[in-house]
């Protein structure tokens, strides 16, 4: 098989790039090549149903599992329920859809890429897919081209013996200890004795311990009074959160001409460092591209994800201030800030589509971080 569109990765970007070229582009072959035996990894995804187009939906909706009416936010001193649907996706659900939609030949997975060029890429088996174009999807290889925090996490799906007694999601939960910078407690309620926890950090450093991170997940379990039966998903991470960096820089990153898509073309949120969102706008643009040959493909990607990066140099300056000008203990009253505001405001925060109004009224009031600081961190110093 020599397919039009080759993508060499099988996670998040990918799967929603190949689910729209065969909704949208009957005819048009498209294949994965995924190292690991399921795409999509082991990941629960996200996102405010906000963040996506109405005419995007349909690429979505078949993969969501989860759906809420509302969500919450809590800080020291402080708590408020937010607005609008708020949905999950699991990676089972995620693989479980691209391959009914997708021939069996079409994918090819406990196979990794070894070399890749314009034309096709060879696996570890000796074998050569060939290809009209290629698409690079496989993360953020190498983030030595960015100025990176980290967002390091670790979640639980826990089985108790009685409900838990939430209806919907809590987005944030930052009245746990701040010693050690940003901290907050994710929780998602799949079923009234089935909840998801995830202990959340914002970091300088990548590092973490899944042990103890796990610990804390039960010892907050059992502050809330939870009698935990079982653990049922292990899930943990550290995902980039952008200060800075050099786009032109990633961009060479890797086999030359290629166009790439997801993490490995930064696109995800600088400072939430959620990627579906971007990930939905993508496999829409290039399932509406006049070609899919691999010179305008390259140059389509490269152009959307440039004007992306130039976009959101605001939300790289708030990560930098939040890293940079804010003593660790003290990181949250960045957010918590945040989270007072309009609740329409905060959506298109997480959309990545803030206004200059927004942007304007989010550095308003009283400073949550030093001003002298603030000043030398803007200011390069």
């Amino acid at each position: 098989m020599r397919p039009d569109v080759l993508i060499v990765g099988g996670g998040l970007a990918a799967g929603l790039t190949a689910l729209a070229i065969v909704q949208r582009r009957p005819g048009t072959s498209v294949m994965i090549v995924e190292r690991e035996e399921a795409l999509g990894g082991n990941h629960i995804w996200s996102f405010f149903q906000s963040d996506i187009a109405a005419g995007d939906w349909s690429l979505v909706a078949p993969l969501v599992c989860h759906r809420w009416e509302g969500s919450e936010i809590a800080f020291p001193g402080s708590a408020r329920a937010l607005p609008g649907a708020y949905c999950s996706i699991e990676s089972e659900r995620f693989d479980a859809v691209l391959r009914t939609m997708l021939p069996a030949e079409s994918i090819v997975t406990g196979r990794r890429a070894t070399a890749l060029d314009r034309g096709g890429a060879m696996l570890d088996d000796g074998r050569r897919i060939d290809a009209e174009a290629v698409i690079e999807a496989r993360g953020l290889r190498d983030p030595s081209a960015l100025a990176c925090g980290w967002q390091k996490f670790a979640g639980r799906l826990l089985r108790l013996a009685r409900p838990h007694g939430l209806d919907r999601p809590t987005i944030m939960d930052a009245t746990v200890d701040q010693r050690e910078g940003y901290r907050f407690v994710y929780l998602l309620p799949f079923s009234p004795t089935a909840i998801f926890v995830e202990d959340t950090y914002y970091s300088t450093s990548p590092d973490f311990d899944e042990a103890v991170l796990e610990a804390r997940v039960l010892d907050y379990a059992r502050v809330r009074g939870w009698q935990v039966e079982g653990i049922e998903r292990r899930e943990a991470a550290a995902l980039p959160i952008a200060t800075g960096g050099n786009f032109e820089l990633l961009w060479r990153t890797g086999a030359q001409g290629i166009g790439k898509i997801g993490m490995a073309a930064a696109l995800f949120h600088p400072l939430t460092g959620f990627s579906l969102p971007d990930a939905v706008r993508t496999a829409s643009l290039i399932a509406g591209l006049p070609s899919l040959h691999a010179a305008p493909l390259h140059d389509a990607l490269k152009k959307h994800a440039e004007a992306r990066w130039d976009e959101r140099r605001f939300y790289r300056l708030l990560a930098k201030l939040m890293f940079e000008a804010a003593a660790p203990p003290e990181r949250w009253r960045t957010l918590a800030h945040f989270y007072r505001l309009d609740p329409a405001l905060i959506a298109r925060f997480y959309a990545a589509q803030s206004t200059r109004a927004d942007k304007a009224r989010i550095l308003c009031g009283k400073p949550p971080v030093p001003i002298g600081k603030a000043a030398r961190v803007i200011l390069g110093r």
